[in-house]
């Protein structure tokens, strides 16, 4: 069974999925541990090592952990519960998985151990930042990088030596065997920011683009596009509910509206207003949130030409929105007038109270007019 990578995310089409932790107690008495049967999966669906997160539960638990990589078996010592886990799990995802920007998984680590710093970059927003290396975890990855990160170090290191070796003119015998003498100075090495720079040519956000679509591919599993179309459609209807109240939600769902939108033109954008007051009635739009998102064309989630196409087909909903708590303003001070007008009238002899709607006294000065006009 497969559970969103961010539990705390509702959302039934949540892209990032990860298997549900699997837990088995073996031995007895001091000899007690506990096996974390598929942590080889679960750590794949995350992008990380199986011993980071299995290191994880041994800091949070202050229990010794054993890994046998050759026969993927990584072990808890003590009897755990797979549910306490999982729970424990998530602090894991947030702390050393989840981009502090955006929430989501498309991360990588980056260490440095001369530096004694841990770096995280997320392919899906951009972010570049350093993780709070105070958990002991820390220790542990500077120990022990990720393979991805030592790789690119391995092959940064041999692409240096191959120029030297070209300057010097040495043989690739020779140069092969200091290669290998050398090799734990590479990871040392402070070009090793290198990787931090971000190149924004348009082939190079196009790779990115591939990248990001190909890491999200190991990331689902879900089945939810096999199910036929009215399946999938009271899917989407349970969970559009958690936009109601919710203002940041319902700004969320704008941005999926337009990027709806963006697929499919020429049959949604005649219908956007048809759409938006739909929204409205059925509670899953505020009547603020829609204002709030007309006044500013936005090209977070499409072109700023769509958005711009998307609030022009959007305007005459917008006006009526507007026009009707312009309305519903006037008649409050209406009733605010009448409600200055009653007065209470309290009497020693009457049982009950009872109201009584009097005129404003006339000044003077109109009296004294009212009398030249009679003249």
């Amino acid at each position: 069974m497969s559970i969103n990578v961010n539990r705390s995310v509702s959302d039934q089409f949540y892209r990032y999925k990860m298997p549900r932790l699997v837990a088995k107690v073996e031995g007895k008495g001091n000899g007690i541990k506990t096996v974390i049967v598929n942590m080889v999966d679960v750590a794949k669906a995350l992008n990380r090592p199986p011993t980071y997160p299995t290191k994880f539960f041994g800091c949070e638990l202050g229990a010794q952990t054993q890994f046998d990589t050759k026969n993927d078996r990584y072990i808890v010592n003590g009897s755990h519960e797979a549910n306490k886990l999982q729970d424990m799990l998530d602090g894991f995802i947030h702390k050393f998985v989840l981009c502090p920007e955006c929430d989501n998984p498309e991360t990588d680590l980056h260490v440095n151990p001369k530096k004694q710093t841990i770096g995280n970059s997320c392919k899906a927003c951009g972010y570049r930042g350093m993780l709070d290396t105070r958990h002991k975890l820390c220790t542990f990855i500077l120990k022990n990088p990720p393979e991805n990160d030592s790789g690119s170090v391995k092959k940064e290191k041999e692409k240096k030596n191959r120029k030297k070796d070209k300057e010097n003119g040495s043989s690739g015998g020779e140069a092969g065997n200091h290669n290998d003498i050398d090799a734990p100075d590479a990871v040392d090495d402070d070009d090793d920011d290198e990787d931090w720079a971000e190149e924004t040519t348009e082939e190079a956000q196009r790779r990115r683009m591939e990248e990001i679509s190909e890491h999200a591919k190991g990331l689902t599993l879900t089945e939810d596009l096999e199910k036929s179309l009215e399946e999938r459609v009271n899917i989407f209807y349970n969970f559009v509910k958690f936009c109601h109240n919710n203002k940041k939600a319902q700004k969320y769902l704008l941005g999926g509206f337009e990027c709806l939108v963006k697929l499919h033109q020429t049959q949604l954008l005649p219908r956007v207003p048809i759409i938006l007051k739909d929204l409205y009635d059925a509670d899953l739009l505020e009547e603020d949130v829609i204002l709030a998102w007309a006044e500013k064309v936005s090209k977070k989630y499409v072109s700023k030409e769509l958005a711009k196409e998307i609030h022009a087909k959007a305007e005459p909903f917008v006006k009526w929105l507007k026009e009707a708590e312009e309305e519903s303003e006037g008649s409050e001070e209406e009733e605010d007038d009448e409600d200055d007008n009653v007065e209470v009238v309290y009497s020693s002899s009457a049982r009950e109270l009872k109201m009584e709607t009097t005129k404003p006294e006339k000044s003077d000065h109109e009296e004294e007019d009212i009398d030249i006009d009679a003249i």
